[in-house]
C-alpha cells in the first residue's frame, strides 16, 4: 500500500472521528438540555425532617435534591400501582 493510499484512509478515519465528536457533542447538549427542564418546586421542611433525609441521603450516597426525588418518585410509583 502507498503512502498515499494510507494517508486518504487516515483522513477518512480523522473525519469519520470528527463526525462522531460533533454528534456526541449535540447528544451531550441535548440531555443538559433536558435535565435544566425539570420544574423547581420550593419546598419547606423542618429541621428534624431535613436531618433525616440527609442522612439517608448520604446512606445512598445522593444528594439531598436527588433523595427527595427519588422519595417522590417512589411514593407516586406506588400510588399509581395500587389502582
Amino acid at each position: 500500500m502507498e503512502i498515499n493510499e494510507k494517508e486518504e484512509k487516515l483522513r477518512k478515519r480523522l473525519e469519520e472521528i470528527k463526525k462522531l465528536e460533533e454528534e456526541i457533542k449535540l447528544r451531550e447538549k441535548t440531555v443538559k438540555k433536558k435535565e435544566n427542564e425539570k420544574k423547581q418546586v420550593p419546598l419547606r421542611l423542618s429541621p428534624s425532617l431535613w436531618q433525616k433525609v440527609s442522612v439517608w441521603a448520604d446512606e445512598d450516597f445522593r444528594s439531598i435534591n436527588g433523595q427527595i426525588e427519588y422519595i417522590l418518585a417512589k411514593a407516586v410509583r406506588e400510588h399509581f400501582k395500587e389502582k
